[in-house]
């Protein structure tokens, strides 16, 4: 069973050198390669979910801040090793905020709307800090440089 999901065939389509490299270092030559996937398909997908869960692992591995953006609420997330540290911006019912707008952040920056409230928290990990980051992304987040982050710990101070 795989820890997270199936790369996608246009996915493993764009890793296939990766793909090919991930096989020889398991002793496995192209032709073995053609003839398990028509003669053992199991084992062939036994052998794509384990490098997909590779290719994910390292992925989340180096995942350091996570986005959440909804029209009028953005959530970031410092991703340490042993908690999540959250900072979010939530602008209240009658505002016209659009965090999902690159526009409205870049004005929002220079001259912050009225109604605007900064929050932060933290929370340690339930599971796996990978595994915890991975479902993260399923539901929505998006892997970030931490930029945003960043600028609303500077508006907490």
């Amino acid at each position: 069973m795989s820890e997270y999901r199936l790369l996608s065939l246009e996915e493993l389509q764009e890793m296939e050198k990766e793909f090919v490299n991930y096989l020889v270092v398991n002793g496995i030559a192209a032709e073995d390669w053609e003839r398990m996937k028509n003669e053992e398909p199991t084992k062939a997908e036994r052998l794509i979910e384990l490098f997909s869960d590779m290719v994910f692992e390292t992925i989340m591995r180096n995942v350091q801040y996570l986005e959440y953006r909804e029209k009028k609420e953005i959530i970031t997330f410092q991703c340490l090793e042993d908690k999540l540290v959250l900072v979010g911006m939530k602008a209240d019912g009658d505002s016209d905020a659009d965090f999902t707008s690159q526009e409205y952040i870049k004005k929002a920056m220079v001259s912050p709307p009225d109604g605007l409230k900064v929050y932060t928290s933290e929370k340690k990990y339930q599971k796996k800090r990978e595994i915890e980051i991975f479902e993260m992304t399923q539901r929505g987040c998006i892997i970030s440089e931490g930029n945003m982050f960043k600028t609303l710990c500077l508006a907490l101070e």
